[in-house]
């Protein structure tokens, strides 16, 4: 299977323009074959591909080509609490996460994200629960140098921009308001994400950007599974 992904096809991409304009349950059934087909098979492909090329970077990663269960996100949206309840989701994505917790979203991986106008390729944890938060934190606070020497990473900075991700207004509590990384001790999200043009992933260079970009997150990546007690 790996051998049969390419790129990604413009279908792909009209699929997600025209769910767009018709997110409604009716219209998905109809075309719910064309979602299997233009959709859920290139990025079961996609994933199967990137499965070795991800072991080299790193063999505690996992690329798991089952399009239910594994590294590709459900397109259903979870509207039980949203004032937005559009059924479905409006793009792709897929999470290679760390062996450790592989069915926990709230964990260190790499991530892809396909929308029309929104292609993300990077690395970091999401929203990590308050005990794994606070040892991220920990981690900050007690190898200063060892994140300086993250985020002034040359090639993460030209490639990413920085760390990113969203974060407190005040400081945490239990931490020095003054300490030299406040802004990052901060923060509940640490990401190092990419975007680039959608043309990317209709060409064949596709796969070896995201190997690349996935290689340029490794001192973010190896700084949160060391934080957490993972292997890299």
């Amino acid at each position: 299977m790996a051998d049969d992904f390419s790129h990604f096809s413009p279908d792909f991409f009209a699929f997600f323009e025209e769910l767009a304009a018709n997110n409604a349950r009716d219209w998905f059934a109809d075309n719910k074959p064309r979602y299997q087909q233009e959709v859920v098979s290139p990025m079961v492909a996609f994933i199967a591909a990137m499965a070795p090329r991800l072991r080299k970077i790193s063999a505690h990663f996992v690329a798991d080509p089952r399009a239910n269960g594994g590294s590709m996100f459900r397109i259903y949206r979870d509207v039980r609490f949203a004032k937005d309840k559009r059924p479905y989701k409006e793009h792709a994505s897929c999470h290679f996460r760390h062996e450790a917790r592989t069915r926990d979203a709230h964990t260190p991986g790499y991530y892809v994200h396909l929308a029309p106008d929104d292609v993300r390729i990077g690395g970091g944890i999401w929203l990590p629960p308050k005990e794994p938060l606070a040892m991220i934190r920990d981690a900050i606070v007690a190898d200063s140098a060892g994140w300086k020497r993250v985020i002034a990473n040359k090639r993460l900075k030209d490639t990413f921009g920085g760390i990113g991700g969203d974060g407190l207004t005040r400081p945490p509590r239990g931490y020095d308001p003054d300490h030299r990384h406040i802004e990052d001790l901060k923060r509940k999200t640490f990401f190092a994400m990419k975007r680039i043009d959608r043309k990317a992933a209709l060409t064949p260079g596709f796969l070896d950007e995201v190997t690349e970009t996935f290689r340029l997150a490794t001192p973010l990546m190896k700084f949160l599974t060391k934080a957490l007690g993972q292997d890299y």
